[in-house]
């Protein structure tokens, strides 16, 4: 790691912690020529799948895209950020997972509306109205009687983990 201060290649880590729940290592490094000394962080670099549209065209996994249309189906809704973030990193092991260097976006919205569906169900059916294109009020209609049916099955699930 070269010095951000005085451009010398010759730095030494002075301290290391882990950070971020285990996911990124700290360093402190001080430069060996002018003993300025900065911080650095360390993470694990994992590959997700690109993505193939529903027109064919390919683009990268966006972990931003993802979580704003989880914000967008959870606004004004009761549900802590820990838990967007567990469903984020849900969402994204499941994807890594698959062990495929490709999925249709079809395949990455089930995954996102069945993770939606334990969060909260009223955000499920946001996501699902915009995810399936519901073009009426019945529509809207029989994925709630689908999910009170099989709420029904588990009683005492709020969907709030």
């Amino acid at each position: 790691m070269h010095c951000p201060f005085c451009g010398a290649s010759d730095t030494k880590v002075v301290d290391s912690r882990l950070v971020a729940e285990g996911q990124q290592v700290r360093r402190r490094r001080e430069c060996v020529n002018c003993h300025e000394r900065f911080t650095t962080f360390e993470e694990a670099e994992l590959v997700m799948p690109r993505v193939i549209k529903a027109d064919g065209t390919r683009q990268p996994f966006d972990e931003a895209k993802l979580r704003g249309g989880i914000q967008r189906a959870l606004e004004k809704r009761p549900v802590s950020v820990e838990a967007v973030e567990a469903c984020v990193t849900r969402i994204k092991l499941a994807l890594r997972a698959s062990g495929e260097r490709e999925l249709p976006s079809r395949e990455v919205g089930e995954i996102v509306m069945a993770e939606l569906r334990k969060l909260d169900q009223v955000a499920y059916v946001r996501f699902a109205s915009v995810y399936r294109s519901f073009q009426d009020i019945n529509e809207f209609k029989e994925e709630i009687e689908r999910l009170s049916a099989n709420s029904d099955a588990a009683p005492g699930s709020n969907g709030r983990g």
